[in-house]
């Protein structure tokens, strides 16, 4: 079992910046592969962004690169999220997502996912 506990979420202005935290607690943290997905009122749940176990690879949704880093911190059990210039099309849950099948190049279908956070909100204003 692993649970996993988002925060970090709120409102930010268009342009501003927000750094979301999942810490992992269950089974060991630095062997399988995190994401982060998001989803929108009335749209799917989406890949965001995902790392290795090592955090040494790291893959991102077009829609975020060069603007969003994932980054995971193992003797913490903790991934982030820093997301930078956001847009109001940023508003969404995001959730945090672990695959513990994978060591390695995280999926980006959500159905390959074996555990979830509940999800933080992020509201980003005009």
């Amino acid at each position: 079992q692993v649970q996993l506990v988002e925060s970090g979420g709120g409102l930010v202005q268009a342009g501003g910046s927000l750094r979301l935290s999942c810490a992992a607690s269950g089974r060991t943290f630095s062997r399988y592969a995190m994401s982060w997905f998001r989803q929108a009122p009335g749209k799917e749940r989406e890949f965001v962004a995902g790392l290795t176990w090592s955090g040494s690879r790291t893959y991102y949704a077009d829609s975020v690169r060069g603007r969003f880093t994932i980054s995971r911190d193992n003797a913490k059990n903790t991934v982030y999220l820093q997301m930078n210039s956001l847009k109001p099309e940023d508003t969404a849950v995001y959730y945090c997502a672990a695959d513990v099948g994978t060591a390695g190049v995280p999926p980006i279908n959500l159905y390959e996912y074996d555990y979830w956070g509940q999800g933080t909100q992020v509201t980003v204003s005009s």
